[in-house]
């Protein structure tokens, strides 16, 4: 795209298992922690796998202005948490959007336009709370116990709020910060599984390269820590079973003795602006977004491509987009789902693109720290890519000691590296439908 208006990151939010947050996100994996436990969200003692990363404590309170906080009633945890995170992401960036004003805790006006500023979300098929569907389908029970659409119609729907659907579609995670921020430039919602939160920053950098805003709050959040999250993966066994006693080891991305995924809850969103806009205010520039790209190659519907050939075509078109090869790349940001079947169809599709490039390059995956929390995953990935470039630095990950003899990647093991990251690049797929997208990262420069 000739012509295009240059792409920075300004702020970054996250909520992981491991810190909510950037400073606190970033020090956990400097510091090598793992947020993986065993499951408390509900009772997972007769469930194959009983572990899972969720986030510490927290009140959403914080997060929103007073005038809103009757809103948080039709806010499912997946909402919750991308109100979370972009409340930080703005705070960190210094922006003065609504909510910063009406919370009282702005020195000023506001300093972006709202009509100027957009939101790109990822958010994954949320799911319904057990405790208040249960609730409302026992009071449509006929006279031998069984499911009566009559009485659901003429009792069982009067026991769910009416505003109750509202807590479970996907767009309301857009919705809601939309709202609280005062965002009225391009809106999106994008439900790809893990691949979202990339495919929606990649939305955002093309939006704003255009001119059509000069802000957008991107990224994805999403919580698989529920009986209905954790169905699917189960009944496909993509969840890890021999690690309920040792879950700090329970999620090993690429490993050679690897055995399944753990479900996690967070994201991570990032704000994209301008460069010219940026500058215009002081804003502090972490790093510069300069190739998008993203591909599909469904094989099967409940198996990935053995070659990688979406990751490869993903891989290629964003290098192509930035302008860059394989050799200009210091640092990859694998995914690592820590499942046989996709960890090698990712290791096929990184080889055919980078081949030997990868012995050269450090690489980076969080996987193994804070598990897979579908949409929000990539968006946290992102914002540890974007700290590495920033701060120079790369982050040991987690679990990555015992490596499949076909994976090239060299992850840091023990102790941060010091190393000069001029440009990065991270890929997430989908783990049904072969979606994928990645984004170079690059050290910004005058």
């Amino acid at each position: 795209m000739t012509g295009r208006r240059r792409v920075v990151v300004t702020g970054l939010g996250v909520a992981t298992p491991i810190g909510i947050g950037i400073e606190p996100f970033w020090e956990g994996l400097m510091q090598k922690r793992c947020g993986i436990r065993r499951t408390q969200a509900f009772d997972a003692s007769g469930l194959p796998s009983q572990v899972a990363g969720e986030l510490p404590a927290y009140s959403l309170r914080d997060f929103i202005p007073k005038s809103y906080r009757k809103s948080a009633k039709v806010m499912s945890r997946d909402i919750s948490i991308a109100v979370v995170c972009a409340y930080g992401a703005v705070k960190d960036a210094g922006l003065i959007t609504k909510c910063i004003v009406d919370r009282e805790e702005a020195d000023g006006p506001p300093n972006i336009d709202s009509r100027r500023l957009g939101a790109n979300i990822g958010a994954g098929l949320i799911c319904a709370d057990l405790n208040e569907l249960a609730g409302a389908l026992a009071t449509a029970a006929d006279d031998q116990g069984r499911f009566s659409l009559a009485r659901w119609g003429e009792a069982g729907m009067s026991n769910l709020t009416p505003l109750w659907l509202l807590k479970f579609l996907p767009n309301m995670l857009a919705c809601h910060v939309t709202i609280v921020h005062g965002a009225q430039a391009p809106s999106n919602t994008i439900t790809c599984a893990e691949a979202s939160s990339h495919l929606a920053v990649g939305e955002a950098f093309r939006t704003i390269a255009r001119g059509d805003a000069d802000v957008c709050i991107c990224g994805g959040a999403e919580s698989k820590v529920n009986p209905m999250a954790t169905a699917r993966p189960t009944l496909w066994g993509r969840l890890t079973t021999d690690s309920n006693d040792n879950p700090d080891r329970a999620s090993r991305p690429f490993g050679s003795n690897r055995s399944g995924m753990v479900a996690s809850e967070g994201g991570g969103l990032l704000i994209l602006e301008a460069l010219e806009h940026a500058q215009n205010r002081g804003a502090r520039i972490y790093a510069e977004v300069t190739g998008f790209g993203a591909g599909a190659d469904a094989t099967s519907w409940s198996k990935p491509d053995p070659k990688g050939g979406a990751i490869a075509l993903a891989l290629r078109k964003a290098l192509a987009d930035a302008d860059v090869t394989p050799d200009t790349i210091d640092l990859v940001t694998p995914f690592g789902t820590g499942t046989i079947e996709h960890d090698d169809s990712e290791i096929a599709g990184w080889n055919s693109v980078f081949g030997t490039r990868l012995d050269a390059a450090l690489a980076l995956t969080t996987r193994g720290a804070i598990g897979n929390n579908g949409a929000g995953s990539g968006g946290a990935d992102l914002a540890a890519t974007v700290c590495a470039v920033y701060h120079n630095a790369v982050p040991p990950s987690s679990n990555t000691d015992k490596l499949d003899p076909s994976c090239r990647f060299r992850f840091v093991q023990d102790d941060p590296v010091d190393a000069n990251v001029t440009c990065a690049i991270s890929v997430a797929y989908a783990l049904a439908g072969a979606q994928s997208a990645a984004l170079v990262i690059r050290r910004y420069r005058e």
